[in-house]
């Protein structure tokens, strides 16, 4: 290939040579199923400032340059074993709007997401579980500044968007604005199986329960109560051996390109997932560290982790459901492992589903830009693509879709936001 392209040629012939990423955006689309550049070469250009270009063998055209942070210093003794987490991060700027029990069909998020959009109001974190008969959960967070605006619209849409014949009534609307988002940051997080799960044990330790969780190549947030903000830092940088640091170090970028590139820079699909959902595990604090610790041990990486909204009271206990993707051939190895923990917590049981791929979209620059969400999802929902699961972060949306709908979700996506070049690439087999 000529460089980076904005997704698959093999799928998209008019994929499109972008001229510049930074490391972030490569780290996500490397990991979602990029081919182009290994993960690992990425973050040893993050880390160490690296200057890396990416050309073709076979031509002199320029390629696409990677660009990279002003790198914090570190030895280069052992650098292939670099600790996985650089800083930790707090922002208490945050309140949590749900709404339960929506209709499980294609169209439910781009009617929200279009009308929060619609709004002018910049939504961070998005997730959506896996459904529950015939409903599903979609959660999202805003400044505490929009709260009220977005409740207001979660309010006016919820009637509109259907009823459920067997719950008989429409979504209903949860708020809650004493939330702050709690992450671990690191290029050193990929590939590596047990950062998610000392983050969870970590947090259960000091007694921090979780309420919504967002995993990225590069970032992996919690939502909290607020209250045990500086508690969860605190363990946090302990067992990851840094400094709080709520500024991250910007990304170096060529001057003329800093106001020209697109939000979205480029579209990825991974058709080699499959999802596994733990149902109804008992809500406290400690118990998804369980399950990924164990995962963990047995070197099993883990990609989306999604923690459902609803609360089913169970035996005068309070449970949810915890959904996680991880790749395809560690499915069943994944389940027969945690089984017997399942059954030792008292969970209802594992379900395991193979027929899944993973759409997504990455730019440095979607936050901060209200309706990337609602586009994306619209675009799925114009080919009538039931999403059965998202999950979000500052440079990524990812939108679980079924196996036979992944090569279509994908085209639909770059068609969206317009990323096609003025000719076909191919690619030599």
């Amino acid at each position: 290939v000529p460089g980076i392209l904005t997704p698959d040629p093999r799928l998209v012939p008019q994929a499109q040579l972008m001229s510049d990423i930074t490391c972030d955006e490569m780290l996500e689309l490397a990991s979602l199923g990029a081919k182009v550049l290994h993960p690992r070469a990425v973050e040893i250009a993050k880390n160490y400032g690296v200057p890396l270009v990416v050309r073709s063998s076979w031509t002199e055209d320029p390629g696409t340059r990677v660009t990279s942070p002003i790198p914090i210093p570190r030895p280069l003794e052992r650098l292939e074993l670099v600790r996985p987490v650089d800083r930790v991060e707090l922002d208490t700027d945050q309140a949590k709007v749900a709404l339960l029990r929506v209709p499980d069909c294609p169209g439910v998020a781009a009617k929200l997401f279009g009308e929060i959009g619609d709004r002018d109001l910049d939504v961070d974190l998005i997730i959506q579980s896996i459904h529950d008969g015939n409903t599903n959960d979609i959660a999202f967070s805003v400044s505490r500044s929009s709260a009220a605006r977005a409740e207001s619209v979660a309010e006016a849409i919820a009637p509109t968007l259907g009823r459920v014949e067997e719950v008989e009534q429409t979504a209903e609307v949860l708020v809650e604005r004493q939330i702050a988002k709690i992450s671990v940051v690191g290029a050193g997080m990929i590939g590596r199986p047990g950062v998610a799960a000392q983050m969870f044990a970590a947090l259960g330790k000091a007694g921090v329960n979780i309420d919504m969780i967002s995993t990225s190549e590069v970032k992996l947030s919690c939502a909290i109560n607020a209250a045990d903000g500086d508690r969860a830092v605190a363990a946090l940088c302990e067992i990851f051996e840094v400094n709080s640091s709520p500024i991250p170090a910007p990304e170096e970028k060529p001057p003329e390109l800093a106001f020209s590139c697109p939000a979205v820079r480029g579209v990825a699909l991974d058709p080699n997932q499959a999802r596994l959902a733990i149902r109804q595990v008992p809500d406290r604090s400690g118990m998804a560290a369980q399950f990924f610790q164990t995962l963990a041990e047995n070197n099993i990486s883990v990609d989306m982790i999604i923690q459902s909204q609803r609360c089913r009271i169970v035996n005068e206990q309070p449970t949810r459901d915890i959904a996680f993707t991880v790749a395809r051939a560690d499915a069943r190895t994944a389940r027969d492992i945690l089984t017997p923990l399942v059954k030792e917590v008292e969970s209802q049981e594992i379900v395991v589903d193979t027929a899944i791929a993973k759409v997504s979209v990455v730019g440095a620059r979607m936050l901060g830009q209200p309706g990337i969400a609602a586009k994306m999802f619209a675009s799925l929902a114009d080919r009538q693509i039931n999403i059965q699961m998202i999950t979000t972060s500052e440079i990524k949306i990812s939108c679980v879709v079924s196996e036979a709908d992944g090569i279509k979700a994908l085209q639909a996506v770059h068609e969206a936001f317009e990323l096609s070049g003025s000719q076909e690439v191919r690619v030599p087999a």
